[in-house]
């Protein structure tokens, strides 16, 4: 059965978690939103994916710099600066007494609409912050073997269609394209760039390793992953050669391994593309970086402050 590098195994406690809506903590059964929310009628909202490590979350300066840009780009007003919204973050931990193994899911949307319509200036409230917090962890099985590619005819596009940088809740082209995937048997799909240089995944961020050196995409038509920076980082600071530049599937078909990269399970291998197999599961250098990336987190949260 096919597998995402985003699958996990259940865990019980998530039946009682208190989910934050707006400052209120509510059980998971009575955590909702109006159907006049401007998520749930037009997908109008930014959100970030967190991890949490020692009761710290991981590289969280990083990720609300993602966040207050992306809401400052389609003129989004959080109604919290940061640090309000940071002891809002450390408040649903701590009202859950979670310190380990968490991964978070915070969502901003513009708010309330008067009636279900894309001009904003219906929006009838502030905005709507949710703050879901899980028990997750990675399915070890996929951090050691890997996941399978699939390219799909789903493009990434350019940035006057819908920017990919940003990282709103209007997803549709990456469901659509990991619909693609599924039905091909494999776990996630590997996107184009509109000159059919390969840019990303559906979910995460991709990489090859081609005698020694480390290639991802230029980075113009994906999100900027805090992941992928890291990792590109980590390859800097550790004599890796490392590469953003426009590369074809040929390149991927000839590489010696694969990887892609994401918050929830951080380097991940990708064993098999388009049916060819890269290797048997995870290469030395994507183990190298997976150990790297672990130490990172650590000195990350090691330093960080908490409310």
């Amino acid at each position: 059965m096919a597998q995402s590098m985003h699958d996990s195994q259940g865990d019980p406690r998530n039946a009682d978690i208190l989910i934050n809506v707006n400052g209120a903590l509510k059980q998971r059964a009575e955590a909702t939103v109006s159907v006049f929310d401007s998520g749930f009628v037009l997908g109008d909202g930014v959100w970030e994916g967190l991890r949490v490590h020692k009761g710290r979350y991981a590289f969280l300066e990083a990720h609300l710099d993602r966040l207050y840009e992306g809401a400052r780009a389609i003129a989004l007003d959080i109604g919290l600066d940061r640090a309000a919204l940071t002891r809002r973050l450390y408040e649903t931990l701590d009202a859950n007494r979670m310190t380990d193994g968490v991964h978070v899911r915070l969502m901003v949307t513009r708010g309330l609409r008067s009636t279900p319509y894309q001009d904003p200036r219906v929006v009838v409230s502030g905005a709507t912050i949710v703050i879901v917090p899980e028990y997750k962890e990675p399915l070890p099985a996929i951090v050691e073997t890997g996941i399978t590619l699939f390219t799909v005819h789903v493009r990434r596009g350019f940035p006057d269609v819908q920017d990919p940088k940003l990282n709103s809740h209007s997803k549709l082209n990456c469901i659509t394209a990991c619909i693609q995937a599924i039905e091909a048997g494999a776990d996630e799909a590997l996107m184009l760039d509109p000159h059919g240089f390969v840019a990303t995944c559906n979910s995460t961020h991709f990489f090859i390793v081609r005698r020694g050196e480390v290639w991802t995409s230029s980075g113009d038509y994906c999100l900027g992953g805090i992941t992928r920076a890291n990792v590109i980082r980590l390859c800097r600071e550790n004599g890796i050669p490392v590469f953003e530049k426009n590369f074809s599937l040929t390149d991927v078909y000839g590489a010696d391994e694969a990887f892609v990269t994401g918050t929830f399970a951080g380097v991940v291998p990708a064993r098999v593309v388009d049916g060819r197999a890269l290797t048997g599961g995870r290469g030395p250098m994507t183990e190298r970086l997976q150990g790297l990336y672990r130490a990172l987190v650590e000195a990350d949260v090691g330093a960080a402050a908490r409310p």
